[in-house]
C-alpha cells in the first residue's frame, strides 16, 4: 500500500521547479502508482511559455476534472474545426476554482503570471493521445508555430 501523501506548499513547489527544468515547460507529480491505475490523479504545474497543443478523450470515460490550486489557468474549447466555443478562467481564491470537461471535447489551456498549477483527475490507464484526439487545426507542440498560437490563445484573456 502507499503512503499517505499531501498537496502541500512543498509539492507545489517541487512541481513548478521541474516545469521550470522541462522543455516542455510544464510538470506532472503523479499520485496513482503507474499509467495502468483506472484512476489518474496527478498534479500539474503548468509555466506562461507552456504550449499545451489542443486535444480531446475520446473514451466515453475519460471526463477529466482540473481544479485549480495556485494562479491563473485560461481554458479554451473548440468544435472539431478548430472554432473557440468557449473560454473560462480558474483562478485560486476566484470565481470558478474547477471544471469538469467531458469525453470528445476539444480543449487546452494557458498559463499566466509565475505558472498555474492544478489538480488533475481522470479515468486510466494513461494512453498517448491518437491522431483522432490531436487537434489537427492546431500545430505541434515544440514549433514556433506552437509558440505563435499560444500568444493568440492567451491573447484571448486580455481582460482577465
Amino acid at each position: 500500500m502507499s503512503p499517505v501523501r499531501y498537496i502541500d506548499r512543498a509539492l507545489i513547489a517541487a512541481a513548478l521547479d521541474g516545469a521550470r527544468s522541462s522543455p516542455r515547460r510544464r510538470k506532472n507529480v503523479n499520485f496513482h502508482e503507474d499509467t495502468l491505475h483506472p484512476c489518474q490523479r496527478l498534479v500539474n504545474a503548468v509555466l506562461p511559455d507552456a504550449y499545451i497543443r489542443p486535444h480531446r478523450h475520446l473514451d466515453p470515460n475519460k471526463a477529466e476534472m482540473l481544479v485549480i490550486l495556485r494562479g491563473r489557468l485560461g481554458l479554451i474549447f473548440f468544435d472539431a474545426a478548430g472554432a473557440v466555443t468557449e473560454r473560462a478562467l480558474l483562478e485560486a481564491g476566484g470565481a470558478r476554482l474547477a471544471v469538469s470537461i467531458p469525453p470528445a471535447t476539444f480543449h487546452t489551456a494557458v498559463a499566466f503570471d509565475e505558472g498555474a498549477v492544478i489538480f488533475e483527475a481522470k479515468a486510466g490507464p494513461y494512453l498517448p493521445h491518437t491522431l483522432a484526439e490531436t487537434a489537427g487545426f492546431a500545430p505541434p507542440e515544440g514549433t514556433p508555430e506552437g509558440q505563435a498560437y499560444l500568444a493568440r490563445l492567451k491573447g484571448m484573456f486580455a481582460d482577465a
